[in-house]
C-alpha cells in the first residue's frame, strides 16, 4: 500500500476518533472524497479491505489504525 495512502487513513482514523471516541467506527469509503478522482487509489484501498483482511464495511478506527500501523490487535 502507497504511504500516501497509509498516512491518510491513520491522519483519518486519528480524527475520528477525536471527535467521536475509541469506539468510532470507519468504512473504507472515509478516506475518498464523495467523487472518484483516483480510482487506482480507491481500488487499492478496497483490496486491502475487502481481500487482504476480509473486514466488515464497518470496522472500529482503532483497529484499522493498528492494522495499518503493523500493530497487532
Amino acid at each position: 500500500m502507497q504511504d500516501a495512502l497509509k498516512n491518510k487513513i491513520i491522519d483519518v482514523c486519528n480524527k475520528k476518533i477525536a471527535d467521536k471516541g475509541e469506539n468510532v467506527s470507519v468504512s473504507f469509503y472515509a478516506f475518498f472524497k464523495n467523487k472518484n478522482d483516483n480510482p487506482e487509489l480507491f481500488m487499492e484501498a478496497a483490496t486491502w479491505w475487502i481481500k487482504t483482511h476480509k473486514l466488515d464495511h464497518f470496522e472500529k478506527a482503532v483497529k484499522i489504525k493498528n492494522l495499518i500501523s503493523g500493530i497487532a490487535t
